[in-house]
């Protein structure tokens, strides 16, 4: 039976891109009612691609499932009066417009609360509430490059590259549900303001506490780690693996392994340290001798000494990966197959409910049920402040 901690919760997503639509997508898969507010000619993800499967953005398939479609023109007097009528029969709002917009169209928190007192009310911004840059707007790369990320990613030669999934776009709509889910928790209205500046600061925790002690500025390692050593991926005759050896017993377990023992007593890599200064030397051997045998040989190998160790799989491999079908990751939504929510309760998975909505879907629907007659909303889409499906 499935379990949907958020039954009977409304949330109003008044967000774009993907940061928002991620956040709230989360809440639907928990059992809430998520109306998605869009402008008139749709969420602008719709058309992001290709890649396209039949004819919707595969970014707008990923974020949107489970929700309610409810075409606005929130720039206009009656949009907004909409939005209001809607909140008064809402749990929470989650907005992601652009600074001090939703405030200046009379939608920010103390607005809603006048109708509905005891609102939750989460912000997803770009740079955060304060600061010099709190007016600017942003998008997951433009963080990365921001907060640090990309100068400690790829290789130490070359120049820095940007994280190749929607990294910050995806952790900031998880602290908006955890923030959400705890406001819920809690009771009464609250405020909670997240972005996607502070969550790639959140993601280099070690680095800035290594800076912060030594002075020391992070470089990149490539798929290495920089403070352990090896721990990154090598290249065996067919393909690539990944080698975790994270401690010196587990060092001495892959030379072991390799057929290497003269290096499990080379005092150059005697412990942690010494093969962190020594990383060059060190990754040359072992690529040497990774490249004599495939990686299923390998593989059999180090899991045979318990040594961490994985095969590089390009994203056609992990979507037929027996193990990722095993833990019903991949879900049937309709016409589509979608990721599943990242969590069972009970052994059970919650699934997404439907797939995501046409543009307008349920304005009529939702318009009636917040007191518009059959002629009014006739008169607002015919006016373009609103789109009926």
């Amino acid at each position: 039976m499935s379990f949907e901690p958020l039954a009977g919760r409304r949330v109003l997503d008044v967000t774009t891109s993907y940061a928002g639509p991620y956040c709230t997508q989360i809440l639907a898969a928990l059992g809430a009612e998520v109306i998605k507010i869009e402008p008139p000619d749709g969420d602008f993800t719709r058309s992001w691609g290709p890649p396209f499967w039949d004819g919707w953005g595969t970014l707008f398939l990923a974020a949107n499932a489970g929700k309610r479609s409810v075409a606005v023109a929130l720039g206009r007097p009656e949009g907004r009066e909409i939005l209001h009528r809607l909140a008064e029969r809402t749990d929470v709002v989650v907005q992601s417009l652009r600074p001090g917009l939703a405030e200046k169209h009379g939608l920010g928190a103390d607005e809603l609360r006048e109708r509905n007192p005891d609102l939750v009310y989460c912000t997803i911004g770009s740079y955060g509430r304060t600061g010099p840059l709190r007016d600017l707007p942003g998008y997951d790369p433009m963080m990365q490059a921001t907060a640090g990320i990309i100068s400690v990613t790829g290789e130490e030669d070359r120049p820095g590259v940007r994280v190749g999934v929607s990294l910050i776009d995806q952790g900031t709509g998880q602290w908006a549900a955890i923030g959400i889910l705890s406001a819920l928790l809690a009771g009464g209205p609250r405020t909670i303001d997240v972005s996607l500046f502070e969550t790639a600061i959140s993601y280099l925790p070690y680095q800035l506490i290594g800076y912060l002690g030594t002075g020391h500025v992070p470089g990149r390692h490539g798929t290495g780690f920089g403070l352990i050593v090896p721990y990154e991926v090598f290249r065996a005759a067919d393909g690539e693996l990944m080698i975790a050896a994270a401690n010196d017993r587990l060092y001495r377990s892959l030379c072991a392994a390799l057929d290497l023992d003269e290096l499990a007593g080379d005092t150059r890599f005697a412990t942690n340290p010494d093969r962190v200064a020594n990383r060059v030397q060190l990754v040359r051997l072992l690529n040497e001798r990774l490249a004599d045998e495939r990686v299923a040989v390998w593989l059999e190998r180090l899991s045979a000494a318990g040594v961490p160790a994985a095969a590089v799989h390009d994203v056609g491999q992990v979507a037929e990966l027996e193990q990722t079908h095993a833990l019903g990751l991949i879900q049937e939504l309709g016409p589509f197959r979608v990721v599943a929510p990242p969590l069972s309760f009970d052994g059970v998975r919650p699934l997404h409910e439907s797939v995501p909505p046409e543009l307008g879907a349920d304005t009529r629907e939702l318009l009636e049920e917040a007191g518009y007659s059959e002629r009014d909303i006739e008169s607002l889409a015919e006016s373009g402040a609103v789109r009926v499906a």
